[in-house]
């Protein structure tokens, strides 16, 4: 058994030893001395340059890491480190994450983002023939329903929990200027009073534009090859007029004019503002259930540059400032990065849209047997949520619902 010289010379309690103590120390012809805090090599070391002393052939030890770096720099190297992955170096036991995934129960309890059939919008495609129902060939699951037939989808939607549709129109009769639009008993009026007597639970939203109306498929009125912004303010507040007559719970403008917001904010209905509505690839399904593919050219000059971030801000400053209650991103799989700007920056409710396209890839994938469909679909939902969303519109919302009912 060896002899243990104690010597407390650490940070809270360093008295000044005299030049005698520390030369006893030393003459005890010592094979170690054992450092347990950076402090107590600082003070040990003080001392010695205070009396001018050096150490002779003793063996130098460290409790870890951190202490040996203070060692460092008085020169000296620790022949022996106690815990090497202790102090500033990661212990491995100290950082292991998986003990917070060991079960569903711990996963559920520190889980950060969690989706709701609450979170759901459903959209709803309503023809103005009667006795419709048509799937749609690059949407398969969505169904165009004529006025007479909705009942059967809305049934299955108030079953699943659903709160919130958002309706879509196609109209027998289109024209230039999308007279139908404005039609205060046109098929979404009537579509609006139809649910709201019937089903008056649920949260109706009307789009607002012109695209589906139009023969020519762009979102209003045309000038010179392009949509004339201001004459089609005035036509977008008469179709928003129409529908608060039928009793809409909330309109949501679609068709990026500027100014929207602030022409329709004499009304006290709720806005969702398609605040950032990109030019986006992603709409093609949504044209063929819809009728509304351009006749000619696109709808770039009204529509947002996919390679634009910053301007999203702009875009939903102005909403926000001319009275959206709501500030939407779409779409929305391929935009999480400006779904997360628009959470860092505003404290008001944002939607995505889950769009057509996304829709669509996913359900090709998992007819092929190339994804587990459910399970990416789950995922896809969540990471729109996870990224800022508070509202997700989605053609996927009676799926999810019947995943999530089943716990």
């Amino acid at each position: 058994c060896q002899e243990v010289i104690t010597l407390p010379i650490y940070e809270n309690y360093s008295p000044i030893y005299s030049k005698g103590e520390i030369e006893t120390v030393l003459k005890e012809r010592l094979d170690w001395i054992t450092f347990f805090s950076g402090s107590a090599v600082t003070n040990f070391y003080e001392h010695l340059e205070r009396y001018e002393l050096e150490l002779g052939d003793e063996k130098l030890a460290v409790i870890g890491p951190s202490t040996n770096e203070v060692l460092e720099k008085y020169g000296s190297v620790a022949t022996i480190m106690a815990n090497p992955n202790s102090g500033n170096k990661k212990d491995i036991n100290m950082f292991r994450t998986r003990r917070l995934r060991n079960n569903p129960a711990i996963r559920n309890l520190v889980r950060e983002t969690t989706l709701s059939v609450n979170d759901f919008i459903y959209p709803l495609f309503i023809e103005e023939k009667p006795g419709l129902k048509n799937e749609i060939k690059s949407m398969p699951g969505i169904y165009r329903y004529s006025l007479d037939r909705i009942s059967e989808e809305l049934d299955e939607v108030v079953e699943l929990g659903i709160q919130s549709v958002i309706l879509f129109a196609i109209p027998l009769e289109k024209d230039e200027i999308g007279s139908e639009a404005m039609n205060e008993n046109g098929i979404i009026p009537q579509a609006i009073r139809f649910i709201k007597k019937n089903y008056p639970q649920l949260y109706v939203i009307s789009d607002i534009c012109f695209c589906e109306y139009t023969d020519h498929g762009h979102c209003g009125i045309i000038h010179n090859n392009d949509v004339d912004n201001d004459p089609t303010l005035l036509n977008l507040n008469k179709q928003v007029i129409a529908h608060a007559k039928a009793g809409v719970d909330m309109v949501a403008p679609s068709g990026m004019m500027d100014g929207t917001v602030a022409s329709l904010r004499y009304t006290q209905i709720p806005i969702m503002g398609y605040s950032v509505k990109y030019a986006s690839a992603f709409y093609g399904p949504f044209r063929d259930a819809a009728d509304s593919a351009p006749s000619f050219g696109d709808r770039r000059t009204y529509q947002m540059d996919p390679a634009n971030r910053s301007e999203a801000i702009r875009e939903a400053t102005i909403d926000i400032e001319e009275g959206a209650d709501i500030i939407m991103v779409k779409p929305a799989l391929s935009y999480l990065d400006i779904i997360r700007d628009l959470k860092n920056n505003f404290d008001v409710p944002i939607a995505a849209y889950n769009v057509s396209g996304e829709y669509a890839m996913l359900k090709a994938a998992g007819k092929n047997g190339w994804i587990d469909e459910e399970r990416v679909m789950m995922e896809k939902l969540m990471s729109i949520k996870r990224a800022g969303a508070d509202i997700i519109i989605t053609y996927h919302a009676k799926e999810a619902a019947r995943v999530l009912n089943r716990g």
